[in-house]
């Protein structure tokens, strides 16, 4: 079911040295409901996310831990990463890892090519060094230290003191792409989104970029450098380049070809890696960059960005072993404007999944289920002639598909759900308006009852498809409560840019009964 259209989406790899907290989960569910959406379109769609395994943080806690750097990251990943995304029901077409051969080969021809290409030099470095941050510090993320820090730099983010970095390095030529990344920006405006994210990374640039060191001689884990295996290579640089080694950067140009270029999704501290140092390795090698770099906000928990050093982070299987997976999709991809930062409160996640799954969307599900068990002995009545609050219904699941399509193209989910929500809220409407247990009882409303009972089932058909790249698990057995899947196939197999035509399913489709799709939850005082 594929249109042809490319459609490569990526997570940022993540630093599997601690485990994973609701912010990793919020940025791979947004992505993996981008893809979803897209697969469901006929695109042909690719998700991958995966883990960033090298650099000088992961040896020290190998170390700490009296493994090799090797037995620590397999453990970390096979025990806490690779188990996240069954936790959040994430459907990840590849799972990259930097320490895989696939990858390691591509990152030295990548490197080799650039600097056959003049574009790296040798030269001496000295500066400022956030091992947790695994980065030379700018000016503006060095503070002075307070308290047992007191009298040292520490950085801004960590609040960690910062080490001072004498090496021998290979530098990229950043500076020489400055010109070319502001006319990156300036003709293609949607480059780097939101509109907040782009303004800051033209600030940035347009103040001068320094060339960059990119590889480390202090020590050996990572990749080497391909012609001085002295030295390794920089983990951001090594990172950044998993991106095009996964689709066949280097050992499949086919394939590589027909997914290249991705979209990413980052969140927004590591937006200048994506948006400034990415595109310009890119740019030395001869590569189209990115068509997008979309950086969403931070995810706040009382006041304060979630990090473990701080202790805020909350693992995401202490929301889904209460709510489920379904929940915690829904309520992260619509309470928070994409691109904007949000809070996280359990009081809000509570009062959401009352209101709007349970007694919203799950109870629209069981009540129109339930009439037509009762009145049209489960079998999907037809309608007769359709009145004008028919009508409107029909123009409501009409307009929100195409809305929530255009607010895909966007990446804001937020919008996409708001529109798609309107049907559920115009379907509880018009059943309060027609009542109808009260046409049931007089035979002379019987097709009018049969009437406002296929505009409900007809209505969750839409919904069920529109909603199922955010609530896979509930929109399946509301799809099969329908018997939409004898009747019209597979859910995955809806193209949902036509979820919004009218009749789509057949009268006499046969229901069957529904579990409820969002329990009650008991709330432990």
């Amino acid at each position: 079911m594929t249109s042809g259209r490319s459609f490569y989406i990526t997570t940022p790899i993540y630093y599997p040295s601690d485990v994973p907290h609701i912010g990793h989960g919020y940025t791979t569910v947004a992505v993996d409901a981008l893809a979803r959406w897209h697969r469901q379109a006929g695109d042909d769609t690719w998700m991958l996310t995966g883990t960033d395994e090298h650099g000088q943080k992961m040896m020290r806690a190998a170390a700490a831990n009296g493994v090799t750097p090797q037995e620590w990251v397999d453990k970390l990943v096979a025990e806490s990463w690779q188990p996240l995304l069954e936790t959040l029901d994430v459907a990840n077409d590849d799972f990259i890892r930097t320490t895989q051969e696939r990858h390691e080969r591509s990152v030295q021809l990548f490197l080799q090519a650039i600097y056959d290409r003049g574009f790296i030099y040798a030269g001496e470095y000295e500066a400022l060094y956030c091992v947790g941050c695994e980065e030379f510090k700018p000016e503006s993320e060095i503070v002075d230290g307070t308290g047992a820090f007191e009298g040292l730099k520490v950085c801004a983010i960590h609040s960690k003191p910062l080490e001072l970095l004498q090496e021998k390095n290979y530098f990229f030529k950043l500076s020489e792409l400055q010109d070319r990344l502001l006319e990156l920006y300036r003709d293609r405006p949607d480059f780097v989104q939101p509109e907040s994210a782009r303004n800051e990374v033209v600030a940035f640039v347009q103040q001068g970029l320094k060339d960059l060191s990119i590889s480390r001689s202090a020590f050996d884990w990572g990749i080497p450098v391909p012609w001085d295996d002295k030295h390794v290579i920089y983990v951001w640089v090594d990172a950044l380049l998993n991106y095009a080694t996964a689709v066949g950067f280097g050992s499949d140009p086919d394939n590589f070809a027909r997914r290249w270029p991705a979209h990413h999704i980052v969140g927004k501290d590591i937006l200048r890696f994506h948006a400034v140092i990415w595109p310009a390795m890119l740019m030395a090698a001869g590569i189209e960059v990115p068509h997008r770099v979309f950086a969403h906000g931070w995810l706040l928990v009382g006041g304060e960005k979630m990090s473990k050093s701080k202790l805020t982070g909350i693992a995401p299987n202490a929301i889904t072993d209460v709510f489920g997976s379904d929940a915690y999709r829904f309520y992260f991809l619509s309470a928070i404007g994409f691109g904007q930062d949000g809070s996280f409160s359990w009081e809000d996640l509570s009062a959401r999944y009352q209101a709007e799954l349970a007694n919203g969307f799950g109870n629209l599900a069981s009540r129109t289920i339930a009439m037509i068990g009762k009145y049209f002995d489960g079998a999907v009545p037809a309608p007769g002639a359709y009145t004008d609050a028919d009508a409107a219904i029909q123009a409501v699941v009409s307009d929100a598909a195409s809305h929530a399509d255009a607010a895909i193209e966007r990446f804001r989910l937020d919008e996409a759900i708001r529109s798609v929500w309107t049907i559920v809220d115009e379907l509880n409407g018009y059943i309060t308006d027609n009542e109808p247990w009260a046409l049931a009882k007089d035979d002379a409303q019987r097709e009018r009852l049969a009437t406002v009972l296929y505009t409900c089932a007809e209505g969750l058909r839409a919904l069920a498809v529109l909603l199922s790249p955010v609530v896979p698990q509930a929109t399946a057995k509301l799809w099969t409560a329908l018997g939409a899947e004898a009747a019209l196939g597979a859910l995955a197999d809806q193209p949902i840019r036509e979820a919004g035509t009218w009749g789509l399913l057949p009268a006499g489709t046969p229901t069957s009964a529904l579990v409820p799709l969002f329990p009650r939850i008991e709330q432990a005082d």
